[in-house]
């Protein structure tokens, strides 16, 4: 008997050349966040290249988990799981709440832990309780998630240092500007692999035209070594904060929520059905992934869905392609050269392609929502409150100024707090007291097509 589509190994080279490709269709999206966060605790270049090879090296591990699987741990389905989006707000905030910066990495790790554990223990539970989040909730949230990430690429586009004289000015916002420019052509006038690294290709076309305006920095490349590896709490041990494990805490059940409707539609597109014991084992390897992954310096966790699409486009739906590419993950973990080149890129042309990333997250949130039955007054209600909960931190940073700052961490990530809001006013108004008409709403997402592009 011929083995499953998802079970097939296919030759070496097709299987290397597969493999990079999904590297390259998430490999943005797996920098960013640490990028981010490391600028936010104003990490050296050389901490920042290493901060990035660790999320590399840990996303790799994560992807094996997932692919390969052990005990009943892991989908067994072609996913590339690396560090979520979600968390990035939240891992902010403790940043911003955070007197000594040099804590920050320790408390942000020590939240990741427990919040992995705690959802590892959880999963079986979580995956029999998905009724409760429905598109209307899920959409909320991912077009939140992509929202309040959107000021960090208009933030990168005015330039490395807010406090310098050229901040924002016409040089910088131009190269953000052009390579926008170049993203946006290559994804409406190239096909295929080309198209699916069309923002990768997009940030090297502009951190080259960059170099005559001496924006473009080399130094870190030639200071890398080209062998390392990702010492074990490089940043310090661990420290465990109330409110930043309850923050993460939230993060994890929306990182649990998006992998779930992620499973359930790659599960339809190689057709092999995700039923209530494969989200288990999935989640489960994401939270075991997102709790080891501090040990390493990494951070959370999840299924990246941009993915999903490529399985859908290329029909190559062998777990031991995206398990391949989980290896080239950590073999670029353990080549700081390598991960170093990122560090290169001037913060203008990251955002110009942060633009392009961040708005196709949002983008696919307001896809979801679409399709989430947005004609029934309740909904609207959801999605309207939750997504207004949701931007107070971005539209009024100081609106919660005067509640505790261990309290502020919580509140000032619009993505937690329009989560629990969105939740919440769903079971009010779609659950509590059984409203039959519509439950047919209240499901979670089960189309492929719906959840192509989540990340």
């Amino acid at each position: 008997m011929a083995a499953h589509p998802v079970d097939e190994r296919l030759p070496a080279l097709k299987m290397a050349t597969t493999g990079l490709q999904h590297v390259a269709a998430m490999y943005a999206g797996v920098v960013a966040p640490p990028l981010i966060v490391g600028a936010a605790i104003g990490l050296t270049a050389t901490d920042l290249t290493f901060l990035t090879g660790a999320c590399l090296f840990t996303a790799g591990l994560a992807t094996f988990l997932q692919t390969l699987g052990i005990w009943k741990i892991g989908a067994r389905l072609p996913f590339v799981n690396g560090v979520t989006f979600a968390g990035v707000a939240p891992m902010t905030a403790v940043v911003a709440s955070t007197k000594d910066k040099s804590d920050a990495l320790p408390i942000i790790f020590g939240a990741v832990i427990v919040a992995g554990l705690l959802g590892f223990v959880a999963a079986p539970f979580f995956s029999k309780a998905v009724r409760f989040f429905p598109p209307v909730v899920t959409g909320t949230v991912i077009t939140l998630i992509g929202v309040s990430l959107l000021p960090v690429a208009f933030g990168w586009a005015q330039g490395p240092d807010p406090a310098a004289h050229d901040y924002g000015s016409a040089t910088y916002l131009g190269l953000a500007a052009t390579t926008l420019v170049i993203v946006l052509l290559l994804r409406r006038f190239t096909r295929g692999f080309v198209k699916q690294i069309a923002v990768l290709l997009g940030m090297v076309a502009g951190t080259l035209i960059a170099i005559p305006f001496g924006v473009t920095d080399f130094g870190p490349v030639a200071d890398a070594d080209v062998v390392g590896f990702p010492t074990p709490f490089h940043f310090g041990a661990p420290q465990f904060q109330l409110a930043a494990i309850l923050s993460l805490c939230v993060v994890m059940v929306v990182s649990m929520t998006e992998s779930t409707a992620d499973m359930l539609a790659l599960g339809e597109i190689v057709e092999r059905p995700a039923d209530e014991r494969t989200i288990a084992a999935g989640l489960r390897a994401d939270t075991l992934g997102s709790a080891l992954s501090p040990f390493f310096n990494g951070f959370m966790c999840s299924a990246f869905a941009q993915n999903i699409g490529l399985v859908a486009m290329t029909r190559i739906r062998s777990r031991y392609v995206v398990a391949t590419g989980g290896g080239f993950l950590v073999l670029m973990g353990l080549c700081p050269m390598a991960a170093s080149l990122i560090a290169v890129v001037p913060r203008p042309v990251l955002g110009g392609a942060g633009v392009v990333l961040f708005g196709s997250v949002a983008a696919s949130g307001i896809q979801t929502l679409v399709r989430a039955g947005l004609e029934k007054d309740n909904n609207i209600l959801i999605v309207a409150v939750s997504l207004a909960v949701g931007i107070i931190p971005i539209t009024a940073p100081d609106f919660y100024h005067a509640f505790p700052e261990t309290a502020r961490i919580v509140l000032d990530s619009g993505i937690s707090t329009g989560c629990v809001a969105a939740v919440v006013l769903n079971l009010v108004f779609n659950h509590l007291g059984g409203n039959p008409d519509e439950q047919d709403l209240t499901r979670p997402a089960k189309t492929g097509e719906q959840m192509a592009a989540v990340h």
